[in-house]
């Protein structure tokens, strides 16, 4: 894992400095958007509105529009902000765990002793531990005032994000305002229901059936031949950065023909020679090069 903050964390007089780590990882396949009549990349471009000229990354900033004005946002704005200079993670209180509502909990990020004594991080993981608290604490990352809960996780400190309190909706529905009248016949094979499920939790023991479904049909699809060559169809890196767009065309065309030709069992070197003689089926004009 690689770290994504430095900071140190502080109650009272004690100073723990920490590095931060994602706790979590997104296991889902990584798919991309392609055309649908020859699978060619679909790629997004951060395009300017007053010159239609595509726009690098490094020259983006932010703006706020209140509807009539805006105000536009630089990075050295954003760094001249105390808060976002600020690296500390302040606890502000101990509460009872059960006093965090599941609801509000979001990002996790997984802290690491930065220091070459770890007692600092021991004495605040064991009091934790000790008086079964959970640490509130005010920090500033990437950008936003966050909120969390740092609490121990075997035996490391674990940092949670909390949702703030405005950002929790309110749930109000009028038909649970009814009254309902529950039999204790029915509350006793409900419950027993209930007991004929009990179990203790493993969360090793369930799979996410549908990634996995996925990776098997991708997997099948790649040994039916079923595949694009991702450099011919998708073009390098170098061609994204002004290649000639005629020739990333023709080996488009070039991979999709010899990909039918393979699933209808034709022998693409007859295609071939059609198309040098001008046999071969109509298709549509490659879009004319832009002028430079």
């Amino acid at each position: 894992m690689r770290s994504i903050w430095k900071g140190a964390l502080t109650f009272g007089l004690v100073n723990v400095p920490v590095k931060v780590y994602s706790a979590t990882e997104d296991h889902d396949v990584s798919l991309h958007q392609v055309h649908a009549a020859d699978g060619g990349r679909i790629r997004y471009q951060r395009i300017c509105e007053i010159d239609g000229e595509v726009v690098p990354y490094s020259d983006i900033d932010k703006a706020y529009d209140d509807g009539e004005r805006t105000v536009v946002l630089t990075s050295d704005d954003f760094a001249a902000l105390p808060s976002e200079r600020s690296r500390e993670i302040e606890v502000v209180e101990f509460v009872p765990t059960e006093q965090i509502d599941l609801l509000t909990l979001d990002k996790a990020y997984y802290l690491e002793p930065d220091s070459k004594s770890p007692k600092a991080y021991v004495l605040l993981r064991q009091t934790l531990e000790q008086t079964d608290r959970t640490a509130i604490v005010r920090f500033a990352l990437r950008q936003k005032t966050r909120l969390a809960a740092l609490r121990v996780r075997g035996d490391v400190l674990v940092l949670q994000t909390l949702l703030w309190a405005d950002e929790v909706r309110e749930a109000s529905f009028p038909v649970l305002d009814e009254p309902v009248k529950i039999s204790s016949k029915e509350l006793e094979l409900s419950a027993s229901l209930v007991d004929s499920f009990s179990s203790d939790f493993d969360p090793t023991e369930f799979t996410d059936d549908y990634q996995k479904e996925l990776r098997t049909l991708i997997e099948a699809k790649l040994d039916k031949g079923e595949a694009f060559d991702t450099t011919e169809t998708f073009g390098e890196k170098a061609d994204a950065e002004g290649g000639e767009v005629i020739d990333l065309m023709a080996a488009l065309r070039a991979s999709v023909e010899k990909s039918r030709a393979a699933r209808s069992g034709s022998d693409p070197a007859k295609k071939d020679a059609g198309a040098d003689t001008g046999s071969a089926p109509a298709k549509k004009k490659p879009a004319k090069k832009k002028a430079s």
